[in-house]
């Protein structure tokens, strides 16, 4: 994996900020900003702006806003607001008081459109959304004037005072830039720069009728915080021009730049906003937090911690071009940091019954490390008794050479406990094992045998004596193919195995009490945390983060 400072110096963003800094010595305070429109919670590919964006103005001594793009009141709320500046928080990133709205300056924005107005540069358009669809032309053919563009100056000031006012309809008039209907880039062919709504607004209440196009209020919002590096997704390049434009025939507090950097597309998953929406709403996923979801909230309760998320940002870098990233990445990320900071502990989620048959009725406490490489941990006690349950698929009656694991007749260790050996199986009517009947090697105690004879075969456990039931939620890739957004029919790529809920699973007693949040390393099992919601002592409810090691791969492979 590569050092942080060899991905930084990869970032070809950094270094035009470098740059800047070095051939201008009158060059401003580095001033970036984070701008997510309030429609929806945050996902992984906003983990990456969030850290380019803080990160930058971190490192060259600058500030980052966290400002709002609320222009489009239909689709935006508080609860979408509030969401995002917990996430950018729990990330680990501060905007002090620099909070900030697009709303906050809409009687600027105003202002500027009235000067565009004045200058000729803008127009009040009597065309209706599809006329201007049709009048735009295609990639390969030029647009056509609207019969509007030449209105007189006064009569479409007098228009727009009048939009503003709330005297037409929705769709009656909208505000476009003159530009060029036969410029080869479309966002350059008289865009619409104001359109009506009767909507009300989460900030400004009924105050308005007519709301800014994104591309409009964006780049003023810019200037009017004085941004130096407006860092955006590749999706925006082609609409540059635009930004430039607007910047350059307006008399704005300051002239901000934009530069673009691939978005990020994680595999097996959707980070449409549109799709996302359309899981929660459709019943899909448990909501926006569900542990499938590549939301940030999602990723939180599944779980993922900021560090390894920040860190697997600077992992794949920032580069120019699209790339789809493996989920692999991420979550080797994450067992690098736990497999480090995780305390182990045993987990049955299939439970077997075994029966020790010469075991004495009785139990005994049995020490066991916290984390095999790190002795300042501690140990901790674990209970051992006659009967113990052990997962069903460390059992195979016929087992082949290979198998390390319990079979008839066969020799195993349990972890921290003795070695065993299966004396006998019991089935019931179907045929299904039910109970295995055991011996254990009384001199065996700690996993060792006495007289130096090898055991290949280590299982993990729960004693009967001491046991906790608990529920194990078991969250795989949400879609089955790594590409679902390709395809129109996406919905039909949904994993349905994707969560598996195992109730009456056994855990330690001691995990009876770990806190909302904690991650633990189930010994074979993989590193899992106690549900941030669900999750009490009395019902203990525990989320599978990862497995051990890359399973997927191999799965899909033999499907």
């Amino acid at each position: 994996m590569k050092d942080e400072k060899q991905v930084a110096n990869t970032n070809f963003i950094r270094k035009i900020v470098e740059t800047d800094l070095h051939e201008n010595p009158d060059f401003p305070k580095i001033m970036t900003r984070f701008p997510p429109e309030p429609n929806g919670y945050l996902h992984i590919g906003h983990a990456k702006s969030i850290c380019l964006n803080f990160g930058l103005a971190e490192e060259f001594k600058g500030l980052c806003n966290l400002r709002f793009d609320d222009t489009n009141p239909e689709k935006e709320n508080t609860e979408y607001v509030e969401s995002i500046k917990n996430d950018v928080r729990w990330l680990g990133f501060d905007w002090g008081e620099r909070l900030y709205f697009a709303s906050d300056y809409f009687t600027d924005l105003y202002n500027f459109a009235v000067e565009l107005i004045k200058k000729d540069k803008a127009y009040v358009d009597g065309l209706s959304g599809e006329e201007i669809q049709e009048y735009r032309g295609t990639l390969t053919q030029p647009g056509k004037e609207s019969p509007w563009r030449n209105r007189a100056t006064q009569e479409s000031l007098d228009l727009f005072v009048g939009m503003k006012n709330g005297d037409f309809e929705e769709g009656k008039y909208v505000l476009r830039a003159k530009i060029d209907m036969g410029s080869p880039n479309i966002n350059m062919r008289d865009p619409v720069l104001y359109r009506i709504r009767q909507a009300h607004h989460h900030r400004t209440a009924d105050k308005w009728k007519i709301y800014p196009m994104y591309d409009y209020a964006h780049c003023l919002s810019d200037a009017i915080e004085h941004i130096t590096h407006s860092v955006c997704t590749l999706e925006f390049e082609d609409h540059r021009p635009l930004y430039d434009w607007i910047i350059d025939n307006l008399d704005t507090p300051s002239r901000p730049h934009q530069y673009e950097f691939s978005r990020l597309n994680l595999d097996y998953s959707v980070i449409s906003k549109r799709k996302l929406i359309a899981l929660v709403n459709e019943g899909f996923v448990n909501g926006w937090d569900d542990p499938r979801m590549p939301t940030i909230s999602g990723l939180r309760r599944r779980g993922y911690t900021p560090s390894s998320i920040r860190k697997f940002c600077d992992v794949i870098g920032v580069t120019k071009n699209d790339t789809r990233i493996d989920p692999v990445v991420l979550e080797t990320v994450l067992r690098d940091e736990l497999g480090d900071t995780a305390q182990r502990a045993m987990a049955v989620i299939n439970p077997l019954k075994v029966v020790i048959e010469n075991y004495p009725d009785s139990t005994e406490d049995l020490d066991a490390m916290n984390h095999p490489q790190k002795q300042e941990m501690g140990t901790r006690k674990i209970p051992f008794s006659k009967t113990i349950y052990i997962e069903h698929d460390d059992f195979m009656e016929d087992a082949p050479r290979k198998f390390f694991r319990l079979s008839l007749g066969r020799e195993v260790r349990l972890k921290y406990a003795y070695l065993i050996t299966c004396t006998d199986v019991i089935k019931n009517e179907q045929g299904e094992v039910t109970e295995l009947r055991c011996s254990y090697d009384p001199e065996s105690r700690g996993g060792n045998a006495p007289d130096g004879r090898k055991v290949k075969g280590t299982i993990h456990w729960v004693a009967e004596s001491a046991e906790v039931h608990a529920e194990m939620r078991l969250y795989d890739r949400m879609f089955k193919t790594a590409f679902p957004d390709k395809e129109d029919n996406w919905r039909d790529d949904f994993n349905q195995e994707s969560a598996v809920i195992m109730k009456n699973c056994l855990i330690e007693p001691s995990l009876k009490q770990v806190e909302k949040g904690k991650s633990i390393q189930f010994e074979r099992l993989g590193y899992f945390c106690a549900d941030s919601i669900d999750h009490s002592s009395e019902s203990p409810v525990f989320n599978r983060i990862v497995t051990l090691r890359d399973t997927w791969a191999k799965v899909s492979k033999e499907k």
